[in-house]
């Protein structure tokens, strides 16, 4: 009898994306030993590049659920991977700890109750004469801002990420194409994915990865799949003022929605996935930085050192993400939100499951 790992080195496997989650999934299975091929057309152009790498997992309040059993399966994942992927790049790690700010009083009694009731050690409110709240409220030229922190969450640098698993994946040898799929359809038992080229790629499984652009390969009459797009917007400030010295300020944290991660004493990112459309719009430092009833001094002079967007796709009319085996062989896994590089080694976990089950 052949073992499992024979029969998964003759199953052919395409993924059409190339951003984290097809990454992540072609990590997982090129692991177990299968044949796998990426595709994407133009892969640093994928909704990967706004990513931030917040990973807000303990820090989530809804604790029951699907979304809630996704998050705390990674959050016990991830350091077993971190690990995994040190082999290749030594740097790569997870940068603790994670501050969720607000300069709303309800929002801030709603996290006071949230700490309270789930009594987590890795959750705490952090005191008005915190070090942290301190040099933020100095920093922002504020004294309402307040929040709560989590010692369980944390950042990975998304671009240092991406470059570890390009590694791993070469080192794996992953075939990867710099195709656009137009077409797939089940002939024989087997999936032909057409490249916009018109060459015929056979596989024994097809996954869909591709964010936005996975629903116009398949079916909507039978799946009825919507998703909406989501602009995640992303910018690099910098300031020249000797009043502030960003290294003050937490490695990450988020204040009204927005996520701030200072990069040097005079430089700091500022990120956010809000916004339902396409293309930015040319307000965008305004749109950005305008998370305080007043921006101090140094935020309004900071000039724009780089930026960047993505596009993200968010279901409509069902929760996030998809995850779904729509026909055997045929597996979407896109629709991530803002939760991507979070969700990243759930989702690979999940895909390599159905896929053991197709096959056994």
């Amino acid at each position: 009898m052949k073992s499992l790992k024979e029969n998964f080195q003759k199953t052919r496997i395409v993924i059409v994306g190339s951003g984290i989650i097809g990454k992540f999934n072609a990590l997982e299975l090129a692991e177990l030993g299968f044949q796998v091929t990426i595709i994407d057309p133009a892969q640093h152009q994928n909704s990967s590049n706004a990513a931030l790498g917040l990973l807000m997992g303990n820090i989530y309040q809804k604790r029951r659920g699907r979304s809630w059993d996704l998050r705390k399966q990674s959050l016990e994942l991830w350091p077993q991977w971190i690990t995994f992927l040190q082999k290749f790049n030594y740097e790569l790690n997870i940068e603790k700890p994670l501050i969720q700010l607000t300069t709303d009083e309800e929002k801030f009694k709603k996290l006071e109750k949230f700490v309270y009731e789930n009594n987590d050690k890795n959750l705490r409110i952090l005191e008005r004469d915190s070090i942290f709240i301190k040099n933020i409220n100095k920093a922002f030229q504020a004294k309402n801002i307040k929040g709560m922190i989590s010692f369980k969450d944390g950042r990975i640098n998304p671009f240092s990420l991406l470059q570890t698993l390009d590694k791993y994946l070469k080192h794996k040898k992953v075939n990867y194409l710099q195709e656009k799929i137009i077409k797939i359809r089940k002939s024989n038992n087997q999936w032909i994915s057409t490249t916009r080229n018109n060459e015929n790629i056979k596989s024994d499984m097809v996954i869909l990865c591709n964010s936005i652009k996975a629903i116009d390969l398949i079916d909507n009459l039978s799946h009825k799949i919507k998703l909406k797009p989501v602009l995640g917007q992303a910018m690099e400030i910098e300031i020249n003022n000797g009043e502030v010295d960003l290294l003050s300020l937490p490695k990450q944290f988020n204040i009204n929605g927005k996520n701030i991660i200072p990069k040097s004493k005079d430089k700091l990112i500022i990120g956010s996935t809000d916004e339902y459309s396409t293309k930015p719009e040319e307000n965008t430092i305004e749109k950005l930085t305008n998370f305080l009833d007043k921006k101090p001094n140094w935020l309004m002079n900071g000039k724009i050192s780089k930026k960047w967007y993505g596009i993200r796709s968010r279901p409509d009319g069902e929760p996030s993400p998809i995850m779904k085996t729509l026909e055997d062989g045929l597996i979407i896994c896109t629709g991530f939100y803002k939760n991507g590089i979070l969700l990243a080694p759930a989702c690979s976990k999940w895909v390599a499951n159905e896929i053991k089950n197709y096959l056994f």
